[in-house]
Protein backbone atom coordinates (compact mmCIF):
# COMPACT_ATOMS: atom_id res chain seq x y z
CA UNK A 1 0.00 0.00 0.00
CA UNK A 2 2.03 2.77 -0.95
CA UNK A 3 0.15 5.83 -0.04
CA UNK A 4 -0.41 4.41 3.71
CA UNK A 5 0.56 7.27 5.86
CA UNK A 6 0.16 6.39 9.69
CA UNK A 7 -0.51 9.39 12.25
CA UNK A 8 2.30 9.62 15.04
CA UNK A 9 2.55 11.62 18.02
CA UNK A 10 5.06 13.99 19.38
CA UNK A 11 4.36 12.95 22.59
CA UNK A 12 3.80 9.50 24.20
CA UNK A 13 5.53 6.66 23.39
CA UNK A 14 8.81 6.54 20.89
CA UNK A 15 8.09 7.05 17.11
CA UNK A 16 8.98 3.62 16.06
CA UNK A 17 6.79 2.06 18.79
CA UNK A 18 4.21 3.98 17.73
CA UNK A 19 4.47 2.98 14.41
CA UNK A 20 4.27 -0.95 14.96
CA UNK A 21 1.14 -0.08 16.62
CA UNK A 22 -0.03 1.93 13.79
CA UNK A 23 0.31 -1.61 11.37
CA UNK A 24 -1.22 -3.60 14.38
CA UNK A 25 -4.04 -0.95 14.50
CA UNK A 26 -4.54 -1.22 10.59
CA UNK A 27 -4.23 -4.80 10.32
CA UNK A 28 -6.94 -4.68 13.20
CA UNK A 29 -9.48 -2.69 11.26
CA UNK A 30 -8.83 -3.75 7.74
CA UNK A 31 -6.82 -1.04 6.24
CA UNK A 32 -3.34 -3.54 6.37
CA UNK A 33 -4.79 -6.62 4.64
CA UNK A 34 -2.30 -9.80 4.49
CA UNK A 35 0.09 -9.79 1.74
CA UNK A 36 -0.16 -6.32 0.84
CA UNK A 37 3.08 -4.59 0.97
CA UNK A 38 4.46 -1.38 2.94
CA UNK A 39 5.91 2.04 1.72
CA UNK A 40 9.66 1.57 1.04
CA UNK A 41 11.62 2.96 4.46
CA UNK A 42 12.88 5.98 2.96
CA UNK A 43 9.83 7.42 1.14
CA UNK A 44 7.75 6.98 4.80
CA UNK A 45 10.31 8.26 6.23
CA UNK A 46 10.46 11.17 3.96
CA UNK A 47 6.22 11.57 3.95
CA UNK A 48 6.36 11.49 7.81
CA UNK A 49 9.52 13.80 8.20
CA UNK A 50 10.89 11.29 10.24
CA UNK A 51 14.83 9.81 10.49
CA UNK A 52 15.13 6.83 7.66
CA UNK A 53 16.25 4.88 10.95
CA UNK A 54 13.16 5.64 13.52
CA UNK A 55 10.92 4.02 10.39
CA UNK A 56 13.54 0.97 10.23
CA UNK A 57 13.47 0.39 14.13
CA UNK A 58 9.27 0.83 13.60
CA UNK A 59 9.43 -1.87 10.80
CA UNK A 60 11.96 -4.23 13.10
CA UNK A 61 9.28 -4.26 16.28
CA UNK A 62 6.42 -5.05 13.81
CA UNK A 63 8.61 -8.00 12.44
CA UNK A 64 9.62 -9.34 16.28
CA UNK A 65 5.86 -8.90 16.55
CA UNK A 66 4.96 -11.18 14.02
CA UNK A 67 2.79 -8.55 12.00
CA UNK A 68 5.24 -7.67 8.64
CA UNK A 69 7.94 -9.84 6.74
CA UNK A 70 10.48 -8.76 4.71
CA UNK A 71 12.23 -9.81 1.77
CA UNK A 72 15.93 -9.06 0.24
CA UNK A 73 14.57 -7.05 -2.70
CA UNK A 74 11.11 -7.38 -2.26
CA UNK A 75 10.09 -5.21 0.45
CA UNK A 76 8.30 -5.36 3.83
CA UNK A 77 4.89 -7.31 3.63
CA UNK A 78 1.89 -7.29 6.22
CA UNK A 79 1.33 -10.78 6.84
CA UNK A 80 -1.95 -10.13 9.33
CA UNK A 81 -2.76 -11.93 12.29
CA UNK A 82 -3.08 -15.71 10.59
CA UNK A 83 0.23 -16.95 10.41
CA UNK A 84 1.01 -16.14 14.38
CA UNK A 85 -0.65 -16.55 16.97
CA UNK A 86 0.50 -13.48 19.56
CA UNK A 87 -0.40 -15.27 22.69
CA UNK A 88 2.11 -18.50 22.19
CA UNK A 89 4.50 -16.19 20.53
CA UNK A 90 3.86 -13.38 23.69
CA UNK A 91 4.71 -16.96 26.02
CA UNK A 92 8.07 -17.56 24.13
CA UNK A 93 9.09 -14.09 23.79
CA UNK A 94 8.27 -14.72 28.10
CA UNK A 95 10.28 -17.62 28.48
CA UNK A 96 13.85 -16.11 27.78
CA UNK A 97 16.07 -16.60 30.31
CA UNK A 98 17.77 -13.56 31.60
CA UNK A 99 19.59 -15.11 34.37
CA UNK A 100 22.14 -16.26 30.89
CA UNK A 101 24.94 -14.36 29.56
CA UNK A 102 22.95 -13.17 26.45
CA UNK A 103 24.35 -11.60 23.66
CA UNK A 104 22.52 -8.03 22.40
CA UNK A 105 20.05 -9.02 19.81
CA UNK A 106 20.83 -7.51 16.54
CA UNK A 107 17.92 -4.85 15.74
CA UNK A 108 19.73 -3.75 11.87
CA UNK A 109 17.09 -4.42 9.40
CA UNK A 110 19.78 -5.14 6.26
CA UNK A 111 21.00 -7.91 8.85
CA UNK A 112 17.86 -9.36 9.72
CA UNK A 113 17.14 -9.39 5.99
CA UNK A 114 20.56 -11.18 5.16
CA UNK A 115 19.87 -13.64 8.78
CA UNK A 116 16.33 -14.99 7.55
CA UNK A 117 17.48 -15.23 3.99
CA UNK A 118 19.83 -17.16 5.01
CA UNK A 119 17.38 -19.17 6.74
CA UNK A 120 15.12 -19.48 3.76
CA UNK A 121 17.85 -20.89 1.52
CA UNK A 122 18.85 -23.60 4.51
CA UNK A 123 15.02 -24.57 4.54
CA UNK A 124 15.10 -25.29 0.83
CA UNK A 125 16.62 -28.86 1.73
CA UNK A 126 14.65 -29.85 4.63
CA UNK A 127 14.25 -33.02 4.55
CA UNK A 128 17.50 -33.83 4.08
CA UNK A 129 18.72 -31.95 7.39
CA UNK A 130 15.52 -34.23 8.98
CA UNK A 131 17.59 -37.24 8.94
CA UNK A 132 20.23 -38.17 10.76
CA UNK A 133 23.63 -37.43 10.38
CA UNK A 134 27.35 -37.59 12.27
CA UNK A 135 27.97 -36.89 15.41
CA UNK A 136 30.51 -34.13 14.96
CA UNK A 137 29.27 -33.08 11.65
CA UNK A 138 29.68 -33.00 7.83
CA UNK A 139 32.92 -32.27 5.65
CA UNK A 140 31.22 -28.83 4.21
CA UNK A 141 30.08 -27.70 7.80
CA UNK A 142 33.87 -28.62 8.92
CA UNK A 143 34.74 -26.69 6.57
CA UNK A 144 32.85 -23.75 7.99
CA UNK A 145 34.01 -24.35 11.35
CA UNK A 146 37.68 -24.03 10.08
CA UNK A 147 36.95 -20.69 8.30
CA UNK A 148 35.47 -19.17 11.36
CA UNK A 149 38.25 -20.87 13.72
CA UNK A 150 40.65 -18.56 11.45
CA UNK A 151 39.49 -15.74 12.73
CA UNK A 152 41.14 -16.75 16.12
CA UNK A 153 44.27 -18.01 14.32
CA UNK A 154 43.46 -21.53 14.46
CA UNK A 155 43.51 -23.63 11.70
CA UNK A 156 43.37 -27.38 12.72
CA UNK A 157 43.21 -30.43 10.42
CA UNK A 158 39.74 -31.71 9.63
CA UNK A 159 40.06 -34.73 11.71
CA UNK A 160 40.69 -32.69 14.68
CA UNK A 161 37.51 -31.00 13.84
CA UNK A 162 34.25 -31.09 15.55
CA UNK A 163 30.83 -29.45 15.21
CA UNK A 164 29.27 -29.90 19.07
CA UNK A 165 25.61 -29.05 20.12
CA UNK A 166 26.71 -26.32 22.44
CA UNK A 167 29.78 -25.86 24.68
CA UNK A 168 28.35 -27.14 28.19
CA UNK A 169 27.62 -30.63 26.18
CA UNK A 170 30.99 -30.88 24.88
CA UNK A 171 32.55 -30.20 28.22
CA UNK A 172 30.45 -32.52 29.39
CA UNK A 173 31.65 -35.25 26.77
CA UNK A 174 35.32 -34.38 27.24
CA UNK A 175 35.26 -34.91 31.08
CA UNK A 176 33.55 -38.43 30.45
CA UNK A 177 36.25 -39.31 28.22
CA UNK A 178 39.09 -37.95 30.49
CA UNK A 179 37.73 -38.77 34.31
CA UNK A 180 36.27 -41.44 36.40
CA UNK A 181 34.05 -40.62 39.56
CA UNK A 182 36.19 -39.05 42.50
CA UNK A 183 39.01 -37.36 40.05
CA UNK A 184 40.23 -33.89 40.38
CA UNK A 185 39.61 -30.77 37.91
CA UNK A 186 41.22 -27.69 38.60
CA UNK A 187 39.94 -23.97 37.50
CA UNK A 188 39.45 -20.59 38.31
CA UNK A 189 38.43 -19.51 41.87
CA UNK A 190 35.68 -17.94 40.48
CA UNK A 191 34.45 -19.52 36.85
CA UNK A 192 31.87 -20.67 34.66
CA UNK A 193 28.57 -22.15 36.76
CA UNK A 194 28.67 -24.82 33.92
CA UNK A 195 31.61 -26.46 34.40
CA UNK A 196 30.51 -26.46 38.45
CA UNK A 197 27.48 -28.21 37.71
CA UNK A 198 29.05 -30.63 34.84
CA UNK A 199 31.34 -31.65 37.60
CA UNK A 200 29.29 -32.45 41.05
CA UNK A 201 27.25 -34.59 37.73
CA UNK A 202 30.28 -36.27 37.20
CA UNK A 203 31.24 -36.88 40.83
CA UNK A 204 34.56 -34.81 40.27
CA UNK A 205 36.16 -32.65 42.71
CA UNK A 206 36.61 -28.78 41.66
CA UNK A 207 39.23 -26.88 42.84
CA UNK A 208 39.76 -23.54 42.31
CA UNK A 209 43.15 -21.71 42.12
CA UNK A 210 43.68 -18.05 42.68
CA UNK A 211 45.16 -15.38 40.83
CA UNK A 212 45.30 -11.66 39.53
CA UNK A 213 43.67 -9.70 37.14
CA UNK A 214 45.73 -11.40 34.70
CA UNK A 215 44.93 -14.77 34.92
CA UNK A 216 45.60 -18.13 37.36
CA UNK A 217 48.87 -17.90 39.46
CA UNK A 218 51.37 -20.49 37.45
CA UNK A 219 52.94 -20.85 40.44
CA UNK A 220 49.54 -22.42 42.12
CA UNK A 221 48.86 -24.80 39.35
CA UNK A 222 51.93 -26.01 39.34
CA UNK A 223 51.26 -26.48 43.65
CA UNK A 224 47.94 -27.77 42.74
CA UNK A 225 49.38 -30.39 40.51
CA UNK A 226 51.34 -32.26 42.90
CA UNK A 227 48.81 -32.29 45.28
CA UNK A 228 45.72 -33.35 43.48
CA UNK A 229 46.96 -34.99 41.00
CA UNK A 230 43.95 -33.46 38.88
CA UNK A 231 43.09 -34.87 35.26
CA UNK A 232 42.55 -32.05 33.75
CA UNK A 233 42.69 -27.50 33.88
CA UNK A 234 39.19 -25.98 32.61
CA UNK A 235 39.78 -22.11 32.27
CA UNK A 236 37.33 -19.71 30.22
CA UNK A 237 40.58 -17.31 29.48
CA UNK A 238 39.07 -14.56 27.59
CA UNK A 239 36.58 -12.01 29.34
CA UNK A 240 35.89 -14.86 32.05
CA UNK A 241 32.31 -15.36 33.01
CA UNK A 242 31.63 -13.38 35.41
CA UNK A 243 34.36 -11.60 36.53
CA UNK A 244 35.30 -10.10 32.76
CA UNK A 245 39.34 -10.89 33.18
CA UNK A 246 41.15 -11.73 29.74
CA UNK A 247 44.51 -13.82 30.52
CA UNK A 248 47.62 -11.96 28.94
CA UNK A 249 49.71 -13.39 25.90
CA UNK A 250 52.59 -13.36 28.87
CA UNK A 251 50.60 -15.82 31.61
CA UNK A 252 49.34 -17.88 29.16
CA UNK A 253 52.27 -18.59 27.61
CA UNK A 254 53.47 -19.58 31.56
CA UNK A 255 50.42 -21.30 32.16
CA UNK A 256 51.05 -23.42 28.85
CA UNK A 257 54.49 -24.19 30.30
CA UNK A 258 53.34 -26.20 33.24
CA UNK A 259 50.91 -28.10 31.53
CA UNK A 260 53.37 -28.90 29.07
CA UNK A 261 55.59 -29.71 31.55
CA UNK A 262 53.14 -32.36 33.51
CA UNK A 263 50.88 -33.21 30.19
CA UNK A 264 47.83 -32.03 32.04
CA UNK A 265 45.22 -31.60 29.25
CA UNK A 266 43.51 -28.54 29.37
CA UNK A 267 39.58 -27.59 28.23
CA UNK A 268 39.83 -24.23 26.76
CA UNK A 269 36.48 -22.11 27.07
CA UNK A 270 36.62 -19.81 24.22
CA UNK A 271 32.91 -18.62 24.78
CA UNK A 272 34.08 -15.20 24.41
CA UNK A 273 37.17 -14.81 22.28
CA UNK A 274 35.32 -14.25 18.79
CA UNK A 275 34.13 -10.80 20.64
CA UNK A 276 36.98 -8.44 21.13
CA UNK A 277 38.53 -7.05 17.79
CA UNK A 278 42.76 -8.39 19.35
CA UNK A 279 42.24 -11.00 21.83
CA UNK A 280 45.05 -12.69 22.59
CA UNK A 281 45.98 -16.34 20.73
CA UNK A 282 44.30 -19.12 22.39
CA UNK A 283 45.61 -21.48 24.55
CA UNK A 284 45.70 -24.04 22.05
CA UNK A 285 48.21 -22.16 20.12
CA UNK A 286 50.68 -22.68 22.84
CA UNK A 287 50.03 -26.34 23.55
CA UNK A 288 48.25 -27.93 20.54
CA UNK A 289 48.74 -31.58 21.39
CA UNK A 290 47.12 -30.80 25.03
CA UNK A 291 44.43 -28.60 24.38
CA UNK A 292 40.96 -29.02 23.95
CA UNK A 293 39.58 -25.61 22.08
CA UNK A 294 36.12 -24.86 22.13
CA UNK A 295 34.70 -21.73 20.44
CA UNK A 296 31.42 -21.63 21.07
CA UNK A 297 28.30 -19.47 18.73
CA UNK A 298 25.76 -18.86 21.50
CA UNK A 299 27.73 -15.74 22.52
CA UNK A 300 28.90 -14.33 19.31
CA UNK A 301 26.05 -15.29 17.40
CA UNK A 302 23.26 -16.50 19.04
CA UNK A 303 22.40 -19.05 21.97
CA UNK A 304 19.48 -20.72 20.44
CA UNK A 305 22.52 -22.42 17.65
CA UNK A 306 22.99 -24.69 20.04
CA UNK A 307 26.69 -25.20 18.46
CA UNK A 308 30.24 -25.35 18.79
CA UNK A 309 33.35 -25.91 16.57
CA UNK A 310 35.83 -27.76 18.85
CA UNK A 311 39.10 -28.65 18.48
CA UNK A 312 41.04 -32.37 19.95
CA UNK A 313 44.40 -32.41 20.94
CA UNK A 314 44.78 -35.27 17.76
CA UNK A 315 42.78 -37.41 15.26
CA UNK A 316 42.02 -40.14 18.31
CA UNK A 317 40.68 -37.69 20.91
CA UNK A 318 38.55 -36.30 18.06
CA UNK A 319 37.24 -39.90 17.48
CA UNK A 320 36.45 -40.36 20.99
CA UNK A 321 34.61 -37.14 21.34
CA UNK A 322 32.53 -37.87 18.85
CA UNK A 323 31.62 -41.38 20.68
CA UNK A 324 30.73 -39.66 23.89
CA UNK A 325 28.91 -37.06 21.76
CA UNK A 326 26.92 -39.78 20.12
CA UNK A 327 26.02 -40.95 23.71
CA UNK A 328 24.62 -37.57 25.13
CA UNK A 329 22.77 -36.25 22.52
CA UNK A 330 23.46 -38.55 18.65
CA UNK A 331 24.20 -35.73 16.51
CA UNK A 332 24.29 -31.74 16.36
CA UNK A 333 20.91 -30.36 14.79
CA UNK A 334 21.60 -30.78 11.22
CA UNK A 335 19.70 -27.43 10.58
CA UNK A 336 21.43 -25.25 13.08
CA UNK A 337 24.62 -26.92 11.36
CA UNK A 338 23.06 -25.64 8.15
CA UNK A 339 22.44 -22.26 8.83
CA UNK A 340 25.86 -21.54 10.85
CA UNK A 341 27.65 -22.57 7.67
CA UNK A 342 25.55 -20.18 5.71
CA UNK A 343 25.95 -17.86 7.12
CA UNK A 344 29.47 -17.85 7.46
CA UNK A 345 30.03 -18.79 3.91
CA UNK A 346 27.73 -15.44 3.12
CA UNK A 347 29.50 -13.44 5.50
CA UNK A 348 26.38 -13.25 7.94
CA UNK A 349 27.62 -14.35 10.65
CA UNK A 350 30.55 -11.75 11.07
CA UNK A 351 28.03 -9.46 10.45
CA UNK A 352 26.14 -10.37 13.60
CA UNK A 353 29.95 -10.67 15.67
CA UNK A 354 30.23 -7.09 14.63
CA UNK A 355 27.15 -5.57 15.83
CA UNK A 356 27.74 -7.73 18.89
CA UNK A 357 30.60 -5.84 19.64
CA UNK A 358 29.70 -2.97 19.07
CA UNK A 359 26.77 -2.54 20.80
CA UNK A 360 28.10 -4.41 24.07
CA UNK A 361 31.08 -1.70 23.85
CA UNK A 362 27.94 0.79 23.66
CA UNK A 363 26.06 -1.11 26.49
CA UNK A 364 29.48 -1.10 28.68
CA UNK A 365 29.78 3.11 28.43
CA UNK A 366 26.16 3.16 29.80
CA UNK A 367 26.77 0.63 32.63
CA UNK A 368 30.22 2.59 33.54
CA UNK A 369 28.44 5.84 33.54
CA UNK A 370 25.61 4.89 35.94
CA UNK A 371 27.73 2.72 38.15
CA UNK A 372 30.30 5.24 38.45
CA UNK A 373 31.81 5.23 41.90
CA UNK A 374 31.02 1.58 42.31
CA UNK A 375 33.43 -0.83 42.41
CA UNK A 376 33.13 -2.93 39.67
CA UNK A 377 35.33 -4.91 37.06
CA UNK A 378 34.40 -4.67 33.62
CA UNK A 379 35.74 -5.02 30.35
CA UNK A 380 34.52 -2.78 26.72
CA UNK A 381 33.05 -6.33 24.76
CA UNK A 382 32.22 -8.12 27.94
CA UNK A 383 28.04 -8.76 28.10
CA UNK A 384 28.17 -8.14 32.16
CA UNK A 385 30.04 -6.38 34.89
CA UNK A 386 31.33 -8.02 38.30
CA UNK A 387 29.61 -5.88 40.68
CA UNK A 388 31.20 -5.92 44.29
CA UNK A 389 28.34 -4.54 46.56
CA UNK A 390 28.74 -1.35 49.14
CA UNK A 391 29.08 -2.53 53.03
CA UNK A 392 25.53 -3.55 54.28
CA UNK A 393 24.35 -4.03 50.42
CA UNK A 394 23.80 -7.77 50.23
CA UNK A 395 23.33 -9.60 47.51
CA UNK A 396 20.02 -11.19 48.08
CA UNK A 397 18.45 -8.13 48.70
CA UNK A 398 19.42 -6.31 45.36
CA UNK A 399 18.54 -9.17 43.54
CA UNK A 400 14.71 -9.56 45.13
CA UNK A 401 14.80 -5.18 44.14
CA UNK A 402 15.40 -6.13 40.59
CA UNK A 403 13.02 -8.37 39.32
CA UNK A 404 11.31 -7.26 36.61
CA UNK A 405 13.56 -4.85 35.50
CA UNK A 406 14.89 -6.59 32.22
CA UNK A 407 18.54 -6.69 33.76
CA UNK A 408 19.88 -10.35 34.61
CA UNK A 409 21.46 -10.37 37.84
CA UNK A 410 23.48 -13.15 39.83
CA UNK A 411 24.36 -14.02 43.24
CA UNK A 412 28.32 -14.89 43.40
CA UNK A 413 27.45 -18.12 44.93
CA UNK A 414 26.82 -19.41 41.47
CA UNK A 415 30.41 -19.02 40.33
CA UNK A 416 32.06 -19.37 43.18
CA UNK A 417 34.86 -22.73 43.52
CA UNK A 418 37.07 -21.75 46.79
CA UNK A 419 35.94 -19.99 49.90
CA UNK A 420 32.89 -18.29 50.66
CA UNK A 421 30.93 -15.91 48.12
CA UNK A 422 31.73 -12.74 48.61
CA UNK A 423 28.36 -9.78 47.87
CA UNK A 424 29.20 -9.58 44.72
CA UNK A 425 26.66 -10.05 41.72
CA UNK A 426 27.09 -10.49 37.65
CA UNK A 427 24.89 -8.23 36.10
CA UNK A 428 24.21 -9.11 32.33
CA UNK A 429 23.96 -5.91 30.13
CA UNK A 430 23.05 -8.51 26.81
CA UNK A 431 19.79 -10.04 25.90
CA UNK A 432 17.14 -7.95 23.96
CA UNK A 433 16.81 -4.80 26.33
CA UNK A 434 17.25 -1.76 24.75
CA UNK A 435 19.59 1.01 25.91
CA UNK A 436 17.39 3.45 27.20
CA UNK A 437 16.11 0.48 29.27
CA UNK A 438 19.21 -0.84 30.01
CA UNK A 439 20.25 3.31 31.64
CA UNK A 440 16.84 3.29 33.64
CA UNK A 441 17.50 -0.18 35.40
CA UNK A 442 21.43 0.62 35.70
CA UNK A 443 20.51 4.04 37.22
CA UNK A 444 17.58 2.16 39.56
CA UNK A 445 20.71 -0.46 40.64
CA UNK A 446 23.10 2.74 41.55
CA UNK A 447 20.06 3.74 43.54
CA UNK A 448 19.37 1.23 45.64
CA UNK A 449 22.54 0.28 46.55
CA UNK A 450 23.14 4.07 47.66
CA UNK A 451 20.37 3.67 49.73
CA UNK A 452 21.86 1.17 52.74
CA UNK A 453 18.70 2.70 55.18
Amino acid sequence: MKDWTPILRGDGPARYLQLADAIAAGIANGTLRDGVRLPPQRKLADRLGIDYTTVSRGYVEARKRGLVNSHVGRGTFVIGTKPTDPQREQRRHADVDLTMNLPPEPDDPTLLARMEAGVQTVTANLLDLLRYQSSTGSQIDKEAASTWLSLRGLVPSLDRLAVTPGAHPTILAILMSLTKPGDVILSEDVTYPGIRSICARLNLRLVGLPGDAVGIDPAALETAIGDHQPKALYLNPTLNNPTTRTITLSRRQSIADVIISHGLPLIEDDAYGFIPPHPPAPLASFAPDLVWHIGGLAKCIGAGLRLAYTVAPNSHAARELAHQIKIISVMPSPLMMALATRWIVDGTADGIRRFVREETQARQAIASQALDGFHFEAAPYAFNVWLHLPEGVTRADIIGRMAGTGVGIMPSDAFTVSGSPTEAIRVCLGGQIQRNQLRDALGLLAYLMSSTD
